[in-house]
């Protein structure tokens, strides 16, 4: 079973912008707060919201290079789970031949020789 992580529904997305604009709005305050007044609290607050970007847009950079984003893991653990699946049902359906119908057929994908040699 895959479990979905993180889905942006538009609705996340507009949730993040207004988070992203409230927390400059905090920011010209606290810097304003701090002894910053004017533009000098709205430079600082707009570099510290760019530096946030900055960061949160390399870090998604860094996992696309490294392959680890959201995507490409539900892939790979849905197909980890498809070929766990898989090869238990090949197994159960070779189980349930009987003996001369698995000597045929190991005989016929030429693995006949490897299982001899494995069972003496």
């Amino acid at each position: 079973m895959v479990r979905e992580t993180s889905d942006l529904t538009r609705t996340k997305v507009l949730l993040i912008g207004l988070a992203i604009l409230l927390l400059g709005g905090l920011g010209y305050k606290a810097f304003d707060a701090a002894g910053f007044h004017g533009f000098s609290a709205g430079i600082a607050a707009q570099s510290l919201l760019v530096l946030i970007v900055v960061v949160w847009t390399g870090s998604y950079l860094f996992r696309v290079v490294t392959g680890r984003m959201t995507f490409m893991e539900q892939r790979r653990r849905y197909r980890a789970g498809y070929d766990e699946k898989a090869a238990a049902d090949l197994e159960a359906r070779f189980d349930s031949l009987s003996e001369e119908e698995q000597q045929s057929l190991l005989r016929r994908i030429g693995l006949d020789e490897d299982v001899k040699s494995a069972d003496t």
